[in-house]
């Protein structure tokens, strides 16, 4: 009775999937925060995207200009 409380081989995989995608996800999301120069968006929304994030970007120590 040992194993009793031990999940399924597949809940744990599903648990370390869920957790790298999400992972993946964040550290896209702050690189293309820090380093969107244009591929993704329009001249407009890059600035404006820019100018959201510029004081966020130095206090991180990233340089943007």
């Amino acid at each position: 009775m040992a194993n009793a409380n031990l999940a399924p081989a597949s809940v744990n995989h599903a648990h370390t999937v869920l957790a790298v995608t999400l992972v993946a996800f964040a550290l896209l999301s702050v690189l293309f925060l820090l380093q969107e120069n244009g591929l993704l968006l329009n001249a407009q929304a890059a600035h404006y995207l820019h100018e959201l994030t510029h004081d966020g970007r130095h206090a991180l120590g990233v340089p943007c200009h």
